[in-house]
């Protein structure tokens, strides 16, 4: 069994790397949820499929999935991809899993969040909950199991000290109603190394995780920050992107610099169709009772791209900014392949490709 440490990670020497420096490989898990997942969860394993495929390309990918899709997961997804029997609530491995830690000696370690399902607002997260203790336990890597409710999309580090969230989010009373912004940022001080907490005031609108920062900003490199953009002064997304804009140009990282804002634009407005609803279904396995319902709006995000080993994937979702967007990720990421898929089918139950997936760094558990 893996040590779970009582020492703070930053004490100890150890940082979260930013997402783009090298991994050793990904983790995702695979969906099923039936009250989440249109008519099975066929067509989110389809898009699933495809992601985890696309970044199998570039990098390891294991897949964490339940007994009973066990079969059907090796049947869909490429040989090369380790299959992991692990049992789930739903398929967030962004939220639910581990967020890795490595030191100047090249040791890897984990931080295991308290998680409570974006603030109580799904039942059952018993499995969910022990989703980055397993993951750990896995890959032999030593523990932190710091008493903070936290996703691992509420943040967004720069690698060198400096860290984006949203004051919607991680000061929101569903999450860690008896702790201070400075008794977060603290926390955010011991277990991830950084220095300086960049704080930005709402997320995404509609977004049901209460305003996680990779829907709305994330840094593709140091001083560089990559922003969700609205055009339109009567949709509510404009003045939510105008404060966030104010607030990051107003700002110093870790190291003193100041901020470079990228504009992103906003697909769509997108909305839940009559074939994408799901008023109500209840899994007597799960106990289940999400509905999701027609003319919901999307929380659509090109933000919502994932950086790895000489790639970066990003969701295709609106036919009109699609090519804009990935002209502007070709441009920050010079020395990677940007790929796009479709993935409304991921948008559909909440989130997109960061939300889906977890980086594990380069290091040796130790």
């Amino acid at each position: 069994m893996t040590a779970t440490l009582d020492s703070l990670p930053a004490t100890d020497g150890f940082r979260m790397p930013a997402e783009w420096e090298p991994h050793a490989g990904t983790w995702m898990i695979w969906p099923e949820r039936p009250d989440n997942w249109r008519e099975g969860a066929v067509p989110a394993q389809a898009a699933f499929t495809a992601v985890a495929s696309a970044i199998a390309r570039f990098e390891p990918l294991s897949m964490l999935v339940s007994a009973a899709q066990w079969q059907n997961a090796r049947r869909l997804l490429p040989s090369h991809i380790r299959l992991i029997e692990a049992a789930s609530d739903d398929s967030w491995c962004r939220d639910s899993g581990p967020t890795f830690v490595t030191d100047a000696k090249g040791r890897l370690r984990g931080v295991d969040w308290e998680f409570n399902a974006w603030g109580g607002l799904y039942s059952p997260f018993d499995h969910d909950r022990l989703i980055a203790a397993k993951v750990l336990e896995t890959e032999r890597a030593p523990r932190y199991a710091p008493p903070l409710v936290l996703e691992g999309g509420s943040i967004h580090v720069d690698g060198e000290g400096t860290l984006l969230t949203t004051e919607e989010c991680l000061l929101n009373s569903n999450r860690n109603p008896d702790l201070t912004r400075e008794e977060i940022e603290q926390h955010l001080r011991d277990h991830l190394g950084i220095t300086r907490t960049i704080w930005l005031g709402a997320g995404l609108v509609d977004d049901e995780t209460s305003g996680h920062i990779d829907n709305i900003a994330c840094f593709v490199k140091p001083g560089v920050v990559a922003l969700t953009w609205c055009d339109d002064p009567a949709d509510p997304q404009y003045a939510i992107s105008r404060d966030a804009f104010d607030r990051l140009s107003k700002a110093r990282d870790a190291r003193g610099r100041s901020i470079e804002v990228v504009k992103l634009p906003l697909p769509g407005p997108l909305f839940r169709t009559e074939e994408e609803a799901i008023e109500s279904v209840s899994d007597l396995a799960s106990g289940g009772s999400m509905t999701r319902q027609l003319g919901e709006r999307l929380g659509g995000s090109y933000v919502n791209f994932y950086v790895g080993n000489g790639f970066v994937l990003m969701p295709a979702l609106d036919a009109a900014h699609d090519e804009e967007a990935a002209a502007i990720l070709r441009r920050l990421f010079p020395g990677r392949e940007v790929v796009a898929l479709p993935t409304r089918e991921i948008l559909l139950g909440g989130g997109n490709i960061h939300c889906i997936t977890q980086q594990q760094p380069v290091g040796t558990p130790g």
